[in-house]
């Protein structure tokens, strides 16, 4: 690897294409796996109402709603905790060998969680398993994120780091695709009863069926030039954490911050308001996954768009352009799902909010990787980002649910959305731009 580390320098043509096919070969097998981690995530947050039904029978359609998506907000409490080990594991022995771990820990949790007898045959052992597999699925994803991120921005090349960044975010828009097309379709072509009984189980056995081509892919995938460059020179730790919150506290609130949005936006709009509109707003299932599934494609199209733009005219512009309409956008897409609660206006909605994720999810990865050195990148980019998940993001369902039936006002979580784009844009307003700069 440390020839390959050498051709970076692209002095030989011959050396140049078979760099060129390794990072074909990387980049499929991140984007991939990626795909399986994310999908399995999210699949829980899109069959709440289902998951609630069959675990949180409470006789009250919105406190077991709350119940299950403070199930699907637990996953992420274990996201730093996985940040920091699986993390410390990535820089210490390689970005391969982290990601290979974390697509295994996620393929066994998915299948446990569709195999769980529901709350009716073995009562409260059923809501205990299920949050023991949400934990799981939430340590998993605290290292995949982060890993994936530096894998991606360290395999690419010069002048391209945000395309090739914004392909970890393409392949998360990929698995809100498939993740809502199958809800949208099982919803479609199956019963109510149906639905709760065994239908809303499907997909967590397809994620497990899934899960080996990403293992396999990974497996045989090539560490990052970055990393062996880093081993070959010795400029690796044996205390990422302790350098990271040490050496770069600076840095690691400035992923904090610079995250929040992004993650809330997407769990507001693209797991809430789904199951929200279904449960809540007389709109069908089928109706609110279809426009998911809508909204998931503008994301997964217009992400590689941002991050490629963002190579061209800097990390900074395109995600203050997102944050800003964030702030400004929020409110009137919530006032007008409340006023027009049709389909039609569900699929406005979400896709305006999906081009201003995919604006702010472009350069995320990328400019995130770039605030960090190599030999602590894995760790400190995981622990920033996997914060403001766990803090904004993964109990945003939860708040939005939350903040409507305190307040009364469907409008309420756009209230929680404007907070986090204001936390980030002033973020990105003090830190300088690192677009391009050296890896280290």
């Amino acid at each position: 690897m440390s020839q390959i580390a050498s051709q970076l320098s692209g002095m030989e043509p011959s050396a140049t294409g078979n760099l060129n096919l390794i990072r074909r070969r990387a980049v499929l097998s991140c984007a991939i796996g990626n795909f399986v981690e994310l999908f399995d995530f999210f699949i829980f947050g899109l069959f709440a109402s289902q998951i609630a039904a069959n675990f949180f029978p409470t006789g009250d359609k919105v406190i077991s709603l709350l119940a299950a998506f403070a199930t699907y907000g637990v996953g992420f409490i274990m996201r730093p905790i996985g940040a920091i080990v699986i993390g410390t594991y990535g820089d210490r022995h390689g970005r391969k060998a982290a990601l290979v771990l974390t697509v295994g820990l996620m393929a066994s949790a998915t299948a446990l969680t569709g195999l769980i007898p529901p709350h009716a045959w073995i009562g409260v052992w059923a809501p205990l398993l299920l949050v023991l597999c949400r934990l799981v699925q939430g340590f998993s994803t605290g290292g995949e994120w982060g890993g994936a991120a530096a894998f991606l921005v360290e395999y690419s090349p010069p002048g391209k780091r945000g395309l090739f960044g914004s392909i970890q975010q393409t392949s998360v828009g990929l698995a809100l695709i498939a993740g809502s097309l199958s809800a949208a379709l099982l919803n479609s072509l199956l019963t109510s009863d149906q639905m709760i009984d065994w239908g809303w189980r499907i997909p967590f056995i397809v994620g497990f069926v899934l899960a080996p081509v990403g293992f396999y892919l990974r497996s045989k995938v090539a560490e990052t030039p970055a990393f062996e460059n880093a081993v070959e020179k010795n400029h690796t730790t044996t205390s990422p954490v302790i350098e990271t919150l040490t050496r770069y506290r600076r840095p690691v609130l400035a992923a904090f911050g610079l995250s929040i949005v992004g993650t809330v936006g997407n769990y507001v709009f693209n797991i809430f308001i789904p199951s929200y509109a279904s449960s809540q707003l007389g709109i069908s299932a089928g109706t609110a996954y279809y426009a998911s599934t809508i909204a998931a494609i503008v994301l997964t199209v217009f992400t590689p768009v941002m991050g490629a733009l963002s190579d061209r005219i800097g990390r900074k512009a395109v995600l203050l352009i997102s944050s800003i309409g964030y702030i400004l956008a929020a409110y009137p897409l919530f006032a007008l799902l409340s006023g027009v609660p049709t389909g039609a206006s569900l699929i406005l909605i979400q896709c305006v909010a999906s081009f201003l994720l995919a604006m702010y999810a472009g350069p995320l990865c990328t400019i995130l990787a770039e605030l960090f050195p190599t030999k602590v990148r894995v760790t400190a980019l995981s622990i920033g980002y996997s914060l403001a998940v766990t803090i904004f993001g993964g109990f945003a369902p939860f708040i939005s649910t939350f903040l409507i039936r305190v307040t009364g006002s469907p409008i309420a979580p756009a209230i929680f959305i404007i907070v986090s784009a204001i936390i980030s844009t002033v973020t990105l307003l003090l830190i300088k731009d690192p677009t391009n700069a050296p890896l280290d």
